[in-house]
């Protein structure tokens, strides 16, 4: 028997990408990951919608 390498599901998500995103109207910042950008996201702290043509590429999950 051998000992995993990686948890289980690590393959599903090992291509990942993470994106922070600031809110247009308080700045607060967000991190999205490369999955969700078909979902709407709204500010955790004002409740504004977050744009996602606005989000920077941080780095890979």
């Amino acid at each position: 028997m051998t000992t995993p390498q990686h948890c289980p599901g690590y393959e599903k998500f090992k291509h990942l990408k993470t994106f922070n995103c600031k809110c247009p109207e308080c700045n607060f910042e967000m991190e999205i990951f490369s999955d969700e950008f078909d979902k709407e996201h709204k500010c955790k702290s004002c409740g504004s919608k977050v744009d996602f043509t606005q989000c920077t590429l941080e780095g890979s999950a």
